[in-house]
């Protein structure tokens, strides 16, 4: 190691003497000690100007490449109805960017070869021009006004008020999964809730004493209506979480204190994606993108978008979270207990065969 430091010492002294000599070389021509025709130009001269159109050229290429190469990879078309006009958005921000970003690079590159030092030539001494700063200056100020507005219209309309026949879903973020809780088939209201009210089994404090709680149901995968609004309630329990869902274009923060909100008209079913993918295995998935410790890699559920029969269908076989649980009527106080009592099964009374056949055996032998 100790060599090693001290070869690279001798080096950077070789290389710092070299400098201090080119920087020296080169002030004796400013401050006008040596001529034009004195001043050396070594080869590196036009060998630094060629490299710069090298450069160009082969960095043109390169970033061509991995745009093209990376395509394949790219997500399909956008599964909601605002996603389309973000994608749309987006591609249109990159065309000006790529545009403005291959002229200024065309033009940092090609004039220092062109513009390379050559004996005999005289710099225009050119101090101001008061058009071309107006042009340079106007046109990319109503570029940037364009993008910027139109990008706060698709926000606006983003996070508008739902419709009123919107879908209502919980999503409760937590390490390292996700809670989903969906308004009951009876009101599509979702209850309260209270982090007090949390215990091994109502995992979101699902409060009791409010009347809209007693039709709500939880599931471990979520299910969507095709071309339905879809409200997103969000919420997180413990550190900041993010709702993701890639292919539908939807990400909002899962804030511990802080509700959000995200609706979206998913328009591309489950078997619909399958089919255009070539994946009979495909699934939607719900991820998170916010780092959250350890597990994050993990946080993920399923995601269902059906058509709105088979949603129906579906959401009529799900249980109420209060039928699931009838301890839980206990909490619901004296003048909701009616209303909630419609929501506990009936206890199934099991009988024995063969103790029932002696019995209607018996009665029937005592008749005669």
């Amino acid at each position: 190691m100790t060599y090693l430091i001290g070869l690279l010492s001798v080096i950077f002294l070789i290389l710092a003497i070299m400098i201090v000599n080119k920087s020296m070389a080169l002030s004796k021509g400013i401050q006008g000690t040596e001529t034009d025709a004195d001043v050396p130009v070594d080869g590196a001269n036009n060998l630094n100007a060629i490299g710069f159109i090298i450069f160009l050229v082969l960095g043109s290429i390169g970033a061509a490449w991995s745009f093209f190469h990376a395509r394949p990879d790219f997500l399909p078309v956008a599964a909601s109805e605002h996603g389309v006009k973000t994608d749309s958005m987006f591609w249109i921000s990159m065309g000006v960017i790529t545009f403005a970003f291959f002229v200024t690079n065309a033009l940092l590159f090609v004039f220092p070869f062109l513009y390379r030092y050559k004996k005999g030539n005289v710099a225009t001494f050119y101090p101001v021009n008061h058009k071309l700063e107006l042009i340079w200056t106007v046109i990319p100020a109503i570029v940037m006004a364009v993008l910027v507005f139109t990008g706060w219209r698709t926000w606006r309309d983003i996070t508008s008020q739902a419709p009123g026949n919107a879908v209502v879903i919980e999503v409760t973020g937590h390490q390292f999964g996700w809670y989903v809780r969906y308004a009951g088939n009876d009101d599509n209201k979702l209850g309260n809730n209270n982090y007090k009210l949390i215990d091994n089994t109502n995992s979101i404090g699902i409060d009791f004493t409010d009347e809209k709680s007693f039709d709500d149901f939880t599931a471990n995968e979520m299910h969507i209506p095709k071309g339905v609004p879809v409200l997103l309630k969000i919420k997180a329990q413990d550190v900041l979480h993010s709702v993701y869902l890639p292919y539908q274009r939807v990400k909002m923060d899962a804030v511990p204190g802080m509700p959000t909100k995200f609706w979206f008209v998913p328009t591309i079913s489950t078997d619909e994606m399958r089919y255009k993918t070539g994946n009979p295995d495909f699934n939607y998935k719900l991820n998170c993108t916010e780092i959250c410790g350890s597990g994050h890699f993990g946080m993920a559920i399923t995601v269902f978008v059906d058509e709105p029969d088979e949603y129906a269908a579906w959401c009529k076989q799900q249980k109420p979270f209060l039928t699931q649980n009838p301890d839980y009527l206990a909490k619901v106080p004296e003048k909701f207990k009616t209303k909630a009592q419609k929501y506990i099964e009936a206890p199934v009374v099991e009988t024995d065969s063969t103790t029932a056949t002696e019995t209607v055996t018996a009665g029937t032998a005592s008749l005669r």
